[in-house]
């Protein structure tokens, strides 16, 4: 039972919740709420350790349980304590400290679908982007430098398992242009000279999609060989970044769904 708020592994949370130099140096990232760490059970993902306190629900419960009896380290906490050291505002009692992937990255064969959102500094556009890529099917979620780190608690929770569920690597540009051998790379803009619906998403794609403030980034553009824009008959602007990555991606489905 941890009974101090000093104890060294509330300590490496408070830690790991602030700091990405600190979740990369340790090769950890925080994971809380029942759902999420059963979405990273489920996903055969590493623990590393588990707290947990007494308000915790039954299935919270239940979940400890399990992960306890396959030999994850599993540690009660005081519930006002676990409370102090939570992320949420209201706290569902249990954490999980998991391991980060291997930083090493390939682009298989069988890989045709990535995305690259570049410049996406607010934590719940790029957990949603990671999201939806994962509903979309993409293999791949690429992260170019001035992206928010993908292992932060707040994308980790607006991604809702989707973490789990497929490759998310943060990468230089030069990294990226060597994984993309082969692909024809989309970057979403409002002046792009192709409509999405009449661009060619059905070879191998990487999307990529600039933040708001910003747009896409100078490599990401030098990068990019197809301009696409999103057609948008009102009277606005732009899309929120989360939204044009969303109609972009289904629009790869659709297109090869069709080619069928």
């Amino acid at each position: 039972m941890i009974t101090s708020p000093h104890n060294p592994k509330l300590k490496q949370i408070r830690a790991l919740a602030g700091r990405p130099k600190e979740r990369r140096e340790v090769g950890l990232f925080l994971a809380e709420g029942v759902r999420l760490i059963e979405d990273a059970h489920a996903a055969n993902w590493p623990f590393a350790y588990v707290l947990f306190s007494a308000e915790t629900s039954n299935r919270g419960k239940k979940l400890v349980e399990r992960l306890n009896a396959e030999g994850v380290e599993v540690e009660e906490v005081l519930p006002d304590i676990f409370r102090s050291a939570s992320e949420t505002e209201t706290s569902q009692g249990v954490i999980a400290v998991l391991k980060l992937p291997d930083s090493r990255i390939s682009t298989p064969d069988s890989l045709t679908f990535i995305l690259i959102p570049d410049q996406i500094r607010d934590p719940g556009n790029l957990g949603t982007l990671i999201r939806t890529a994962a509903a979309a099917g993409v293999g791949a979620v690429l992260i170019p430098p001035e992206t928010t780190d993908p292992w932060a608690p707040k994308v980790v929770r607006a991604g809702m398992g989707a973490h789990f569920r497929l490759t998310v690597q943060s990468c230089q540009w030069g990294e990226i242009q060597a994984l993309l051998t082969g692909f024809n790379v989309f970057l979403a803009d409002a002046e792009g000279q192709v409509s999405c619906w009449g661009a060619d998403f059905k070879s191998k794609t990487a999307l990529i999609v600039g933040g708001e403030a910003e747009g896409a980034s100078q490599p990401a553009r030098e990068l990019a060989n197809v301009f696409v824009n999103i057609p948008m008959p009102g009277k606005i602007e732009s899309l929120n970044a989360g939204v044009a990555g969303a109609v972009l991606m289904f629009e790869v489905v659709r297109q090869r769904n069709e080619a069928l």
